[in-house]
C-alpha cells in the first residue's frame, strides 16, 4: 500500500511526458498542434500590437490576450520540467531555453513598456511543428543535415578564415590604389568593398575608379562566384554520409529527442526509452 503512492506519481509522470513530448501518441499530436495554434495566435497578435492604427483601438485586448498565453505558457513550461527526470537538463536544453524565453517577455511588459515586441522570439517555438507532421521523415533529415554540418565543421572553418584573409588583403590593397578620392577612406572601409564585391552583393556605394582597381575588382567578382560554390560542395559531400530513421521519441531522463527507430536506449544519456 505504501508503494502505491509512488508508483502512481510514477504513472502520472510517464502520461504526462507522453501528451506533452512523445508527438507520435493521439494524445501527444493534439497537444503539440493546439500548442502550435496557440503560438501562431501569439505571434499574430504582437505583431498587430505593432500597428499604431490596431493597437489604438484594440490594445486591451490584444495585451490581455498576451497575458493569458503568457500564463498558458507558464504551466506548460512547469509541467514539461515536472513530468522530466532531470529538469536542469530540459532547462539548459534548446528548446527548454527557448520555452523560458517565450515567457519572460510577457512578464517583463508588465513593467517596461515595449518589451512585449520580444514575444516574437515565440516564433522559435514553431520549430517543432517539424515533430508533428510526418514526423520521422523531417526529423530525419533534421538529423541528417545537423550532422553534416558537425562533419563540415573544421573544413567550412579552414575555409571562412581563408576567405578572411583575402578580403583583409584585397581591402587594404585598395585602400592603397584607390584613397579617399574614391571612397577608400580606410582599410576597414576597403574590406567592407571587398566583402560587398566578393560575395558579388555590389551595393555600389564605393566602387574603384582607376583602370587597375576596376581590373582587381573585376577578379574578385568573378572568383566570389567560385568561393561562394566551395562551402555547398563541402556540405554537400557530408550529407551523402548517414541516412536512419529517426523517431519523436523524447527520453524522459535528458529530454533528448531524434532516436533511431530500433533504439532501446538513450543515444545521449544511457537511460531506457
Amino acid at each position: 500500500m505504501s508503494s502505491s503512492g509512488p508508483a502512481r506519481r510514477a504513472r502520472w509522470r510517464l502520461r504526462l511526458h507522453q501528451i506533452i513530448f512523445e508527438a507520435d501518441t493521439p494524445g501527444g499530436k493534439v497537444f503539440d498542434v493546439v500548442l502550435l495554434l496557440t503560438i501562431v495566435i501569439s505571434l499574430i497578435a504582437v505583431m498587430l500590437e505593432s500597428v499604431e492604427a490596431i493597437d489604438r483601438r484594440y490594445h486591451s485586448t490584444l495585451r490581455s490576450l498576451d497575458l493569458v498565453i503568457t500564463a498558458l505558457f507558464t504551466v506548460e513550461y512547469v509541467l514539461r520540467l515536472i513530468c522530466v527526470v532531470r529538469p536542469l537538463r530540459y532547462a539548459t536544453s534548446f528548446f527548454g531555453v527557448v520555452d523560458l524565453l517565450a515567457i519572460l517577455p510577457g512578464y517583463a511588459s508588465l513593467f517596461f513598456a515595449g518589451t512585449q515586441s520580444l514575444l516574437v522570439i515565440r516564433g522559435l517555438r514553431l520549430l517543432r511543428v517539424f515533430r508533428v507532421f510526418k514526423l520521422s521523415h523531417y526529423l530525419g533529415e533534421a538529423r541528417v543535415l545537423v550532422t553534416a554540418l558537425r562533419a563540415s565543421k573544421n573544413k567550412i572553418t579552414v575555409f571562412l578564415a581563408s576567405v578572411v584573409i583575402v578580403t583583409v588583403n584585397m581591402g587594404a590593397l585598395m585602400y592603397l590604389i584607390e584613397g579617399d578620392e574614391a571612397g577608400f577612406t580606410s582599410i576597414p572601409r576597403g574590406v567592407y568593398w571587398a566583402v560587398v564585391t566578393m560575395t558579388t552583393v555590389g551595393y555600389g556605394d564605393i566602387a574603384p575608379q582607376s583602370p587597375l582597381g576596376q581590373a582587381i575588382s573585376a577578379v574578385l567578382m568573378v572568383s566570389g562566384y567560385g568561393i561562394i560554390a566551395v562551402p555547398t560542395g563541402i556540405v554537400t559531400v557530408e550529407l551523402a554520409n548517414a541516412r536512419q530513421a529517426i523517431t519523436t521519441r523524447v527520453c524522459q531522463d535528458c529530454a533528448q529527442e531524434g532516436h533511431d527507430s530500433d533504439a532501446t536506449y538513450c543515444k545521449f544519456c544511457g537511460a531506457k526509452l
